[in-house]
């Protein structure tokens, strides 16, 4: 390890955005270390080191806070610091509030809300120590409209997107930048995971999670507040999000999210 070397953790980079972001990062001359809760991480740094980047795969569960921790201290081993870090691992599940088992919102909380704030915490603190670093939140559209058929995991990207905009201010004059990544529907295998496979939003066509992260991680070295990343049509919602009543998206959250035959 030299002076000249550069890192950056990556949180849910064993598939989707995570690992684009990765290759982003390998791509700008970063080392790594990525996390993820499958086995997958360990084919994902074996894809990632071909280029000739070091790079160190941590397999862990992060809704256990021990497993933040023991993330935080591999990534800061043998006196490595990180100059940037995308906190991306999130989950979500579809289903009714009243209908869904709240083990399975308890994970999206566990994961998406207070892993992402645990880790936070332990990264920023050590990057305004040292006056510099680079932090990207994996937010989402979704934190731009209340989540019919969706509602803990819209309300934790709520969660998230809020974190990220007041921690930035907070740190404005510190050589700490932070940055909300929005995307919207995207060809990852979130909607499989989340048992929305038999949805509108399941079935119709999803942004590209290479554009994505290529898309977050220029916002992210360029400092930038937040970027609604993925295709025009996207970046349209967005927009249209900032003046459409909440009822109105709402409905149309449920329109999209309600599996076939519940109409």
């Amino acid at each position: 390890m030299t002076e000249e070397t550069k890192w950056a953790l990556v949180t849910g980079a064993s598939h989707g955005i995570g690992l684009e972001l990765a290759k982003q990062f390998a791509e700008h001359g970063y080392d790594l270390v990525i996390a993820a809760e499958d086995g997958g991480i360990n084919q994902a740094a074996e894809e990632l080191s071909e280029g000739g980047r070091h790079v160190k795969p941590v397999q862990v569960d992060l809704r256990d806070p021990e497993g933040v921790k023991h993330l935080y201290d591999v990534a800061t081993d043998d006196g490595r610091h990180l100059d940037a870090a995308a906190l991306n691992a999130g989950v979500g599940r579809g289903g009714r509030f009243v209908d869904t088992e709240f083990e399975d919102d308890s994970d999206i909380i566990e994961l998406n809300v207070r892993s992402t704030t645990q880790l936070a915490k332990l990264v920023l603190r050590d990057m305004t120590a040292r006056g510099s670093g680079k932090v990207l939140f994996t937010s989402s559209i979704a934190s731009t409209m209340p989540g019919s058929h969706q509602p803990v995991y819209h309300a934790s990207k709520s969660f998230v997107q809020a974190l990220s905009e007041a921690v930035r201010d907070e740190l404005r004059d510190t050589g700490v930048t932070v940055t909300a990544l929005m995307p919207g529907p995207t060809a990852t295998n979130f909607f499989k995971r989340a048992k929305m496979g038999d949805t509108r939003v399941g079935h119709m066509p999803k942004d590209d999670p290479a554009q994505v992260a290529r898309q977050g991680f220029d916002a992210l070295m360029a400092g930038k507040q937040k970027v609604i990343a993925g295709s025009p049509s996207t970046k349209v919602m967005g927009l249209l999000n900032r003046v459409t009543p909440d009822a109105l998206k709402a409905k149309a959250n449920r329109f999209i999210s309600t599996p076939s035959g519940q109409h």
